[in-house]
């Protein structure tokens, strides 16, 4: 069984009204792909607006019931395709998340992750406005494709990969906004592409599964946004990496893989289960 998936490597237009408009028309081009799933990039209603602290900043969120979101749950509907939608998100005046829907072919909340691990780093900001996630990991069950929901920051930790594709996950998806500070040497560039490709084929090879990250590209502030968005297979191998321009790419999942792989290289049936104890605690020395 293949299923078809293509994601939007978007570039912001500067506001919410703005980058609304862009994706519904790239929603729209994307649908010509026959893809049953269209997937976007962390945050892509705004501008990264983590670059700074700023309290205005919060005005920017959604609530699950804002006419934005409305929209795209019509849109999906209109199209017959599952949508993602990485939004930032107002539960109450006090609290806010990181935020990714599920809107399924029928216009419905399929299903809701927030970002487990929130990164504090110049320029990156997350913790000034995002609470840690309470739903924890996530697999979104669609007709023919179970999606592990992760973002961004989440790719760097081997814990919930595996967790998220012990839930059944086929593939993992992490909407990311990633990319190169105008203050670092421009030497270390492709190190930091190098390695955050690296960590996620890792997680494909390890379990077993699809991973397709999906990144923004253009120049923010004093980030520039590095796209190479990419999907690995069960293998590592990466099937479509794209460059560091908007673009809509479309790739096949071959779900066979998936068991193919894990006869090959058992590792869930090797897994230590009764040793791993230590894992819960913050550190061990």
């Amino acid at each position: 069984m293949t299923q078809k998936i293509t994601w939007i490597q978007g570039k912001s237009q500067g506001s919410v009204k703005a980058n609304l408009d862009y994706y519904t028309l790239k929603i729209k081009e994307a649908h010509k792909s026959g893809a049953s799933t269209i997937l976007l990039p962390e945050l892509f209603l705004t501008d990264y607006f983590c670059i700074e602290e700023k309290q205005e900043n919060f005005d920017l969120a959604l609530e699950l019931s804002s006419p934005e979101i409305e929209d795209f749950k019509k849109l999906a509907a209109e199209l017959k395709v599952n949508l993602s939608l990485p939004i930032f998100e107002k539960r109450s005046s006090a609290v806010f998340y990181n935020s990714m829907l599920i809107i399924d072919e029928t216009g419905k909340v399929n299903s809701q992750y927030r970002k487990m691990h929130i990164p504090d780093d110049p320029g990156f900001s997350e913790k000034y406005y995002f609470t840690p996630g309470d739903l924890g990991f996530q697999v979104a069950h669609l007709k023919d494709l179970n999606l592990g929901l992760l973002i961004c920051w989440d790719q760097w930790f081997p814990e919930a990969a595996r967790i998220t594709s012990m839930k059944g996950a086929d593939a993992l998806y992490y909407p990311t906004a990633i990319g190169w500070d105008d203050n670092e040497d421009p030497s270390v560039y492709q190190s930091q592409v190098d390695a955050w490709t690296t960590i996620m084929r890792s997680h494909a090879i390890a379990n077993n599964v699809y991973v397709i990250a999906v990144n923004r590209v253009g120049r923010e502030g004093h980030l520039k946004f590095w796209g190479n968005s990419f999907c690995a297979d069960p293998y590592g191998n990466i099937i479509h990496q794209d460059g560091t321009e908007e673009s809509i790419t479309t790739v096949e999942l071959d779900l066979k893989k998936i068991s193919e792989a894990r006869r090959i290289w058992p590792y869930f049936r090797d897994r230590r289960v009764d040793a791993y104890a230590d894992l819960s605690e913050k550190w061990l020395s």
